[in-house]
């Protein structure tokens, strides 16, 4: 590959799990290795739902100072060139009246499950978001294997989520279901499109997206459908390199 200098007006978001790691689990040598050499031609940046110590487990302790960006929590915990560039508080936005009442209400609607297990940490406070489980986030391997195969059958999270939108219709929450025992909720908006608006600031002519969960109900589904990205649909790793290589080294 012969040597090209560096096209600062291109942007490339790339997704952690399933995208440039299979599921949960850590990035290869080979896909850190192209990484790197991507860099060499265009900015990189990921984005990633987990928070920053999950993306850390996956693609490394230096992530922050290897690639361009790094957005924990779909961009409310933000890294730019290895510094903190910002840090957003569901608590500040959505005021504490409204938590509360939310938090109330949760409460209230477990306790009125019967589940064949129920464990400790219901409800899980993150920068962005809250997350949510019927079970309690402190169950083991096999309780949460278990919790997840009722669940596919009786609908556990799916129809707590319905009751949740049609009690708070209309008050600025977004609701995603999302792994094996829980669900999120987040104001609107704070979605993966939540770093377009760091990064625009940045003023590049093109913003590619790679991501695995591109269907509606996926947590790639907005910014791949944004306007202001180019989106890519990959099913593992090895396709998101194939597309890179094609796009940006032929």
């Amino acid at each position: 590959m012969s040597e090209a200098a560096v096209d600062t007006s291109t942007l490339c978001l790339f997704d952690v799990d399933g995208t440039l790691t299979a599921a949960r689990q850590r990035v290869t040598t080979d896909m850190a290795e192209f990484l790197e050499e991507l860099k060499t031609r265009v900015r990189v940046g990921v984005v990633g739902g987990s928070d920053l110590n999950k993306i850390k487990e996956q693609l490394g302790d230096d992530v922050i100072q290897k690639v361009d960006y790094v957005f924990a929590e779909n961009g409310l915990v933000a890294y730019k060139n290895g510094k903190l560039h910002s840090v957003q508080s569901i608590q500040a936005h959505m005021g504490e009246e409204l938590l509360q009442e939310f938090i109330n209400f949760c409460l209230s609607y477990l306790a009125k499950i019967k589940l064949p297990k129920k464990r400790g940490t219901f409800i899980e406070f993150r920068n962005g978001m809250l997350n949510v489980s019927p079970i309690g986030r402190s169950c083991t391997q096999e309780e949460r294997k278990e919790f997840y195969e009722l669940d596919q059958k009786e609908k556990i999270r799916e129809k707590f989520v319905s009751v949740l939108k049609e009690e708070f219709k209309g008050r600025g929450l977004s609701f995603s279901i999302g792994g094996q025992i829980s669900f999120d909720v987040f104001p609107d908006g704070w979605d993966k499109r939540y770093c377009l608006g760091i990064v625009e600031q940045d003023n590049y002519s093109t913003i590619h997206f790679f991501g695995d969960k591109t269907k509606p109900g996926g947590n790639d589904y907005e910014i791949y459908c944004d306007p202001r990205t180019i989106g890519h649909e990959v099913s593992c790793p090895e396709e998101t390199k194939q597309l890179c290589q094609q796009l940006f080294f032929s």
